[in-house]
């Protein structure tokens, strides 16, 4: 039978795991869902995702792909979600083309972060708790710190050190901070991201929400792509992968 190409939609949260890459004496992501696959289709399988996310980050939606020369069990989807661990979620099972790249076909990426004004003992997870945020933040240079960042190509600033990426050019379509009375959420949009890069932009906004960070500072920074001073990456909690964009999407076959 010859192979085939699958995509995974997929759901977890990483609070229990050392990040989405595998790693020696570490419990990842891509690990425990090679792990399910493998032992549902009885062969090794080893699973391409779409980026990767730190320790404690979440995602609400992230793609991966796979192949397969067998055939698929019935129910799949529902056979592998009874199986796999409980943080974990298999949204969709698809078929695609031979060549399709979760990684490198993927046009644009959306992340979302989520704070808490007040202490959420039910959340703690998979929201950051700020209650001091709440009468002291400026929310309209918050704002106006975020929307810059559409304005540049470069982000050396929101890069974590010693990253191996090949270039600091990103194009950032969208940067925006959602304000309501006990949740802020900040989400922003690119075809690209750094190592680190929106927790470090979280932490910018928030620094001149505070006052402890001027625009004019951030402007500079981006200016002559240098470090902020004293950057503050927000914590991992809040922020989640949420949305993939591939061109070709329409093309996929739901199986499963």
């Amino acid at each position: 039978m010859a192979t085939q190409r699958y995509v995974m939609e997929l759901a977890y949260n990483g609070t229990n795991y050392a990040g989405w890459q595998r790693q020696p004496n570490a419990m990842t992501v891509e690990e425990t869902i090679d792990t399910a696959l493998s032992t549902i289709l009885g062969e090794s399988i080893k699973i391409v995702g779409c980026g990767r996310t730190d320790a404690g980050v979440h995602a609400s939606y992230y793609v991966a792909h796979f192949d397969f020369s067998g055939e698929l069990p019935p129910f799949f989807v529902r056979r592998y979600n009874r199986f796999v661990a409980d943080d974990i979620s298999l949204l969709g099972l698809y078929r695609v083309r031979s060549d399709f790249h979760a990684r490198f076909h993927a046009t644009g990426r959306s992340y979302c972060y989520r704070i808490a004004l007040y202490k959420d003992p039910f959340r703690q997870d998979v929201v950051t708790s700020l209650p001091q945020y709440q009468s002291q933040a400026d929310q309209a240079s918050m704002q106006e710190a975020a929307t810059l960042l559409t304005g540049y190509q470069e982000f050396a600033p929101f890069c974590k050190t010693n990253s191996d990426a090949f270039t600091m050019k990103c194009d950032v379509t969208e940067a925006r901070w959602e304000f309501a009375e006990k949740e802020w959420v900040f989400h922003i949009s690119a075809n690209r991201f750094l190592r680190g890069m929106v927790r470090l932009i979280v932490g910018m906004c928030l620094k001149v929400g505070e006052g402890k960070l001027s625009l004019q500072e951030v402007v500079q920074a981006l200016e002559q792509q240098q470090s902020l001073p004293k950057p503050w990456s927000a914590p991992a909690a809040g922020l989640f992968l949420s949305q993939v964009e591939y061109p070709d999407k329409k093309e996929w076959e739901a199986v499963g």
